[in-house]
């Protein structure tokens, strides 16, 4: 296997004043564009390509590089020559989703009625906005089907989305690490998480973007340190960490600690690792992309339509749904949720829970089993669909 070398964003406008993308809520976007990038290349035939969906706060850049090889795609290590999305036989499509912060229009864009950011004037938009989105890309792109989707968490979500409706447009449908249906628990993580960014003194009111100010930089960080913890099991925490603290000697108090060795700063080195969690986030995301994309997980329960599983089945698109045995943000009854579903509608459905000391992060790492099963998968669709068999 080798990896990708240099790729390229492109940017494309797929929704204009003539042709505007209409939303679930009923409202419309008058100009959008999207980020996307693609890898391989489409064989004559057309029936090779496989589309991405990324997670909460991934973006097109899955993989290859912008010209530091040291810092590659979120997803270099499926996707290139020899990988399981192997780009000598297929064509893969990665775009960044609606309401992001990477390219594709969001709530910090330039809205075309005010000439000013949205900010919260940005409609609050569905899991089947961000579908109706990506199935213009594909008609620019001139594929009519896809030979499969493939994503983990919201990826996965948007993946089973596409299924339900439009099964004829996917071949197959990979859904990694994802759920159905959020939970209370689930519900209450992204609660906090927004409270943290709109009670920070630097929102304004989702005005900050035009105000040369920071913006609610603390909110958004506390916001990232709290998922990051339950994207780790707690056996990876441990091994990672443990109680082991940032003294060079473990054990022994910071200098600038009092003689108990006990402080209110930074002292464990699971604190400091949290902190440059937050701190990184800043410089590569939104905090209203983060308050929009989280209330669309909220809301997203495509199963409440009695008739959705049925409709997969009607399309024959066949699904597989991977879980982690450590992943609690999402743990493998989610899966099940969306395997029971799908197998009572006979929807053709394959289902694995793959051991890895991850957690939730497992689906954008290599636990053994994990990339052969995504592997073996598309190669059955290839050899069905007909496309790079």
């Amino acid at each position: 296997m080798t990896d990708l070398g240099f790729v390229e964003t492109q940017r494309v406008v797929l929704g204009t004043e003539d042709d505007p993308l209409v939303l679930a809520s009923g409202r419309s976007l008058t100009h959008v564009e999207v980020a996307y990038e693609t890898y391989g290349e489409l064989n004559a035939a057309r029936d090779n390509a496989i589309f991405v969906c990324h997670a909460l706060t991934g973006d097109a850049h899955a993989a290859g590089h912008h010209g530091d090889p040291a810092r590659r795609g979120w997803w270099d290590n499926l996707i290139g020559p020899g990988k399981p999305l192997d780009t000598d036989r297929f064509f893969v499509i990665s775009p960044n989703l609606l309401g992001g912060c990477q390219g594709t229009t969001g709530p910090l864009s330039t809205d075309p009625a005010t000439g000013r950011a949205y900010g919260l004037d940005f409609p609050l938009i569905a899991m089947s906005d961000f579908v109706a989105l990506h199935r213009r890309l594909l008609a620019h792109l001139g594929v009519e089907r896809l030979l499969a989707a493939v994503g983990g968490s919201l990826g996965g979500m948007q993946v089973l989305q596409w299924a339900i409706e439009a099964p004829e447009q996917v071949g197959a449908a990979v859904v990694v690490a994802s759920s159905s249906r959020l939970t209370a628990q689930n519900i209450a993580f992204s609660a906090v998480a927004r409270e943290a960014i709109m009670r920070d003194p630097g929102f304004l009111e989702g005005r900050y973007a035009e105000s040369g100010e920071p913006g609610p930089s603390t909110g958004l960080r506390i916001a990232r340190m709290m998922a990051h913890i339950t994207y780790l099991s707690e056996e990876a925490m441990s091994e990672k960490f443990g109680r082991r603290l940032q003294a060079d000697a473990p054990g022994q108090p910071r200098p600038d600690a009092p003689a108990t060795g006990m402080g209110l700063g930074v002292d464990f080195q699971v604190e400091s690792y949290l902190a440059h969690q937050g701190q990184t986030f800043l410089d590569r995301f939104d905090a209203l992309s983060y308050l929009y994309l989280t209330r669309v997980m909220d809301y997203f329960d495509p199963f409440a339509d009695p008739d959705a599983a049925a409709r997969v089945a009607a399309g024959g698109t066949r699904v597989l749904v991977v879980s982690f045995d450590t992943d609690w943000r999402f743990d493998t009854r989610h899966s099940l949720r969306i395997l029971h579903t799908l197998e009572h509608a006979r929807v053709p459905v394959t289902f694995r829970e793959i051991r890895s000391p991850w957690g939730h992060d497992s689906f954008l790492l290599t636990p053994p089993g994990y990339h052969d099963t995504i592997a073996a998968f598309l190669d059955r669709a290839a050899e069905v669909e007909g496309g790079a068999a």
